[in-house]
């Protein structure tokens, strides 16, 4: 397949976490798609339990400083950076601390969903997004990985569809078992509202959004869907499938099959080739 520029949006990495599906996958897919040529940059919240000094993340001056504003309020974006070694990846770590760095991940310590989880997945969308524009970097493939990506094709295809890195992208998104036990709040349309990510395009959705909400937003504005694991939620799989969007079903031995979804969403570069 032609190579291609593949940017990871990941809920968990291992790691930097434990060992789930979703942690395991976050590592391994970029580190298979990065060991066949394929260019990668790879991002993740920096949760709270993260360990930074057994990590070795520091903080990236030149892409962090900008203040993102969510829900009213200033919310400083901090950029850190660590290399996993044995696979060669390098992470990017999306870090603040009223949402990340003071907390664990979705659940607090009574194992309660955080009520502002919304806001948490607005912020990380839009830092990530913020600072692959400061890396100069266009990728031709974005993958999300996990509910607290599913901001990221709303924004990407509305708010930052004129942007020179995202104009032309295609995303995939992946949805798993883990997923919420408590909706999103009230305020999460008003939250999401920005540039042409209007509060009309989200009328159709139900006031409170919850987890096969957003999942149905990521879908609506993706070009492909992935079962994540076997037990990923039925009712997203159904969505899924009645749209006209490519459908890759669970995987365990899933290189050759990533890459061929990946090229399937552009039959333009196959013809042209096929020309030559």
């Amino acid at each position: 397949m032609a190579k291609k520029k593949i940017l990871f949006i990941n809920q968990e990495i291992s790691p930097y976490v434990p060992d789930t599906k979703l942690s395991l996958m976050g590592r391994e897919l970029p580190q298979t798609m990065q060991e066949r040529n394929h260019e990668i940059r790879t991002f993740m919240p920096k949760w709270g339990t993260i360990n930074e000094r057994r990590g070795q993340l520091h903080e990236v001056i030149r892409l962090s400083g900008m203040n993102l504003i969510i829900n009213d309020t200033d919310h400083p974006l901090i950029i850190k950076v660590a290399s996993i070694q044995q696979a060669k990846v390098q992470v990017y770590f999306i870090d603040n601390d009223d949402y990340f760095s003071k907390r664990q991940m979705e659940k607090d310590e009574r194992g309660e969903d955080y009520p502002d989880n919304g806001e948490r997945a607005i912020f990380f969308a839009r830092g990530v997004l913020e600072t692959v524009k400061k890396l100069r970097w266009v990728p031709d493939v974005i993958h999300c990985q996990g509910w607290m990506s599913g901001v990221v094709p709303f924004y990407v295809k509305t708010a930052y569809h004129d942007e020179p890195s995202f104009a032309n992208v295609k995303v995939v998104t992946s949805f798993f078992e883990k997923s919420l036990d408590k909706d999103l709040g009230t305020n999460f349309k008003k939250c999401l509202e920005f540039r042409e990510a209007k509060a009309e395009l989200l009328e159709g959705y139900a006031d409170n959004f919850n987890f096969e909400e957003l999942g149905k937003l990521a879908i609506d504005y993706s070009d492909a869907f992935v079962q994540g694991d076997e037990s990923t939620n039925p009712t997203l799989m159904n969505y899924a499938k009645q749209k006209d969007i490519p459908i890759l079903g669970y995987q365990k031995d899933y290189a050759d099959e990533y890459e061929t979804l990946y090229d399937s969403l552009f039959p333009e570069v196959e013809t042209e080739a096929e020309e030559d």
